[in-house]
């Protein structure tokens, strides 16, 4: 019985090594230079929009922990500092493209 069942892990173990890993960190061999600056320029309008969003979401942030005079945050807060951390993870998701 053990013996079949290391005889499949031997064979997935050999598989996955001769399976290529793809490298998200290069660009497509297929992109054209110009495909690839179009993107960037697009990727690099979006991160400024994102920016402006996440500096305006953290003033209200502050503000309203600043009002706040409990240690316990509310709903709205909450909500907004998720809201902040997508943003800072579109961003960073867009710089690491290429």
């Amino acid at each position: 019985m053990a013996r079949p069942l290391i005889l499949l892990a031997l064979g997935i173990a050999l598989l996955a090594q001769r399976m290529p890993v793809p490298d998200d960190h290069k660009a497509d061999p297929r992109l054209k230079r110009e495909q690839i600056e179009a993107i960037l320029k697009e990727d690099r309008a979006k991160s400024i929009e994102d920016a402006a969003e996440m500096m305006k979401l953290s003033e209200e942030l502050k503000t309203e922990l600043e009002k706040n005079d409990k240690n316990v945050l509310s709903v709205a807060a909450l909500k907004k500092a998720e809201e902040i951390e997508k943003l800072a993870k579109r961003i960073r998701g867009r710089l690491r493209r290429y």
